[in-house]
């Protein structure tokens, strides 16, 4: 069998958006040059290509807010130097509940925006007539902060075909949405002529003596590659790279799914924001359809009272007809990670069900799903406290960019940012020690995460 050997300074573990982003900033800020992006399958082929592709920069802790943010800056740098050929778009996030005035969802969202809160957060009751619908995409016209929507009469009239129940809603204005995929590209495309490469091959071994030596498969050839430095961006599967060098990471991978179809008779408004339902629900099934759900085990949870935070949104502009359906649910399905994951057949059914209480007019398609649909799923690599892992590794050498949960695109450029900073020794801002492995040193941070039960919209 024949060997080859490559020699770079960097190597990059994983050819989703954090890995490309990780290279992108070490090649185009920091100027290194001898870099090598690997991955089995194609750039943005995995995980990435799963994504909803979403943004925003609210969070339940402060830290997480200024991570969004700062990734946001950078998304926007990028949008303007391309001529916004990432398809920016900037309608918001909605998240609705049924509770009045709920003081559980206010006190987070105050923690979020911390020191900023009063200047970001606008409170909206009655006849106010303060409030600026999202009737434009424009990402550099929108306001910024978080529009609070208090009481039935204040929401029906912006959000008419939302459930009248409808009490609070929270309109966070700096969000939206992006075309991952033209991102990535855009990023591969600049750093290509500054040295950056991508090479298909499949990690199989890693072991360090003066320098790492990585074997790899490509095509049944066995390689390897020598490298000073290895980031570890490989989503999923990064707790088996560090497991070659001989290091475990805090992570888990749970399955998360999606929904994609032809609204072609216009159940949603396109100009609505990003939706969640906060609330929880039973699902509303028949008699007969309960007592055939009840008499298969592996169906009868969705018999019990679920979770909530049903996603819905818009896909394809103003003058397109796809919706995008997200729910979350599978939040202790912990799995180990393939390349083709299983989906349940079920779940196009259950998560339009859901989503049918927020939004009603979404129940005509119960019967009859459009047949112009996509059923997709993905894995959210995370944390227990649901913070991302970015910056040195135990290892000597190994460096982090992963446990992006279901946050990788709108986290991929400070991911990258930090990362690269991290590798070449340049200052970062005060809030990446904390979503470093260096945080679980930090008693009073760890402490204050383990107490707090919520972790950030997924």
């Amino acid at each position: 069998m024949r060997v080859k050997t490559n020699d770079v300074e960097i190597l990059v573990i994983g050819a989703g958006i954090v890995g490309i982003a990780t290279a992108y900033y070490l090649a185009v800020q920091h100027k290194r040059s001898r870099l090598l992006i690997v991955d089995e399958g194609q750039p943005m082929a995995l995980t990435s290509a799963q994504s909803g592709e979403n943004y925003r920069n609210w969070w339940p802790h402060p830290t997480m807010a200024d991570f969004t943010n700062h990734s946001t800056d950078l998304m926007e740098e990028i949008a303007r130097r391309s001529d916004n050929r990432i398809h920016m778009t900037r309608r918001g996030y909605l998240l609705v509940t049924r509770e009045t005035k709920s003081d559980e969802l206010l006190q987070q969202l105050y923690a979020g925006y911390g020191a900023q809160a009063a200047k970001l957060i606008r409170l909206h009751e009655g006849a106010s007539r303060g409030y600026v619908p999202p009737h434009s995409a424009d990402w550099q016209t929108a306001p910024d902060g978080v529009d609070v929507l208090l009481g039935r009469d204040l929401i029906q009239p912006h959000y008419p075909t939302f459930d009248k129940e409808v009490s609070t809603a929270l309109h966070i204005r700096r969000a939206g949405d992006i075309s991952g995929q033209q991102l990535g590209q855009y990023m591969l495309e600049t750093m290509r002529p500054l040295g950056a490469q991508f090479q298909q091959a499949k990690v199989v071994g890693l072991a360090k003596a003066d320098r790492f030596a990585v074997e790899v498969l490509a095509d049944g050839v066995r390689q390897t590659i020598r490298a000073d430095i290895i980031v570890n961006a490989a989503g999923p599967f990064a707790a088996q790279v560090a497991a070659m060098h001989g290091e475990r990471l805090p992570i888990v991978n749970v399955l998360q799914q999606k929904i994609a179809f032809a609204d072609r008779n216009r159940a949603v408004d396109r100009k609505m924001p990003f939706a969640i339902d906060l609330d929880g629900q039973t699902l509303a099934w028949s008699d007969d359809e309960r007592a055939e759900l009840a008499a298969a085990p592996e169906f009868a949870r969705l018999l019990a009272p679920m979770p909530g935070s049903i996603h819905c949104r818009p896909d394809g502009g103003d003058h397109g007809e796809w919706i995008k359906l997200g729910w979350a649910f599978n939040e202790e399905q912990i799995t180990a990670p393939v390349r083709e994951p299983e989906l349940n057949s079920y779940f196009p059914e259950v998560v339009l069900r859901a989503a049918s209480r927020l939004q009603p007019r979404l129940a005509q398609y119960l019967a009859a799903l459009p047949r112009d649909r996509v059923h997709y799923g993905g894995y959210y690599p995370m944390t227990k406290e649901n913070w991302p892992l970015i910056g040195a590794a135990k290892t000597p050498g190994v460096f982090l960019a992963t446990a992006l949960s279901g946050y990788g695109t709108m986290g991929a450029c400070a991911t990258g940012d930090l990362c690269a900073c991290a590798v070449v020794g340049a200052p970062v801002p005060a809030f990446a020690r904390s979503l470093s492995l260096a945080r679980y040193d930090d008693k009073a941070l760890m402490d204050q995460l383990a107490a707090s039960e919520s972790r950030g919209l997924l």
